[in-house]
């Protein structure tokens, strides 16, 4: 099969593509032919060798993937071959990928190969962060950094699906109609604008609820200015570069809580995967939830992908097509 591999960790150039064996079952695992493969920001980081999961040279990026059950192992007992699926797992960008039982998603009907690509890692970490690690309430306002990025769309969407006022930054005015049609009632271009007196400006001295920051470095700082009393600050990446380091005296004036969060603590725990993989599925089903795919590159322009995933530039999620 062909797959896409690295042998050294660097910039999107060391990533080839090359032909290796199908990869071997396992108990408990099953193998998927790839129709679709997501894209994520944390893949930049797993080539550079500074992600949370180290690369064990040659190596393979990419975490998540849709298609068909090619075969599945000892030790499965509800996946059948056949079956459309979209998984999180590792080693996914390749033509066949191996996954866990439990880190499978039945994919239903109405959804495509490349909307399921586009699923499981955006959308269940935007619904984590504001119904289990936040517990977002009508009325409430949101603050959404990287606004037209993959996570950033379906976060407008989830968060005005229950209620919320959601406040958008995108890193370029381009961006702003975007974010506008897929649910900000407000945008602003943190390059332009420095976004925390503007968040103050447009909620009237209040600040927000919740900010989903997965910028980093240069967004947290001003964050805490712009949380409202008990706001509440998740930081979920680091595009930017990871922030300085907090000095937890600045919560205590306005008891702000601030968190961290990554998708596979939750992924480990089937009841929750299953209660956020209904909820997501019911909003698309309802026409309140759309999956944003970008751009869909085939499997060889890997490189070309995460180039143009680092040039900022890009809107929605990004797919690889085996």
């Amino acid at each position: 099969m062909k797959a896409i591999q690295f042998s050294e960790v660097g910039g999107p150039e060391v990533m080839k593509i090359v032909e290796v064996p199908k990869p071997e079952l396992r108990p408990k695992m099953v193998r998927v032919r790839n129709h679709a493969i997501g894209i994520n920001f944390a893949d930049n980081f797993f080539r550079q060798g500074t992600y949370l999961v180290r690369p064990k040279l040659p190596d393979t990026p990419g975490m998540e993937g849709a298609g068909i059950i090619d075969e599945v192992g000892p030790e499965v007992e509800e996946l059948k071959p056949g079956m459309r699926v979209v998984g999180i797992g590792l080693k996914t960008y390749a033509e066949y990928s191996l996954f866990y039982a439990n880190q499978i998603i039945p994919l239903p009907d109405f959804v495509s190969f490349e909307d399921g690509a586009a699923f499981p890692i955006q959308t269940l970490t935007a619904w984590f962060m504001m119904h289990v690690s936040h517990h977002l309430t009508s009325g409430q306002t949101v603050l959404v950094h990287s606004a037209a990025g993959g996570v950033g769309l379906v976060a407008l969407q989830i968060a005005k699906a229950a209620g919320a006022r959601v406040i958008g930054t995108v890193s370029n005015d381009a961006k702003i109609p975007v974010a506008k049609q897929y649910g900000a009632d407000e945008v602003i271009n943190y390059e332009s604008q420095d976004f925390a007196k503007e968040v103050m400006r447009l909620t009237d001295g209040k600040g927000v609820d919740l900010n989903l920051d997965a910028v980093g470095k240069p967004t947290f700082e001003k964050g805490l200015e712009c949380a409202a009393p008990f706001g509440h600050i998740i930081l979920y990446g680091r595009a930017g570069g990871p922030p300085d380091k907090l000095d937890v005296n600045r919560l205590f004036p306005k008891a702000l809580k601030v968190s961290g969060f990554v998708l596979f603590t939750a992924s480990s725990q089937h009841h929750l995967m299953h209660q956020g993989t209904e909820a997501c599925f019911k909003l698309m089903q309802e026409g309140k939830l759309k999956m944003v795919v970008g751009k869909t590159f085939p499997l060889d322009q890997a490189p070309a992908a995460h180039r143009f995933m680092e040039s900022r530039q890009s809107v929605g999620k990004l797919v690889l097509v085996p």
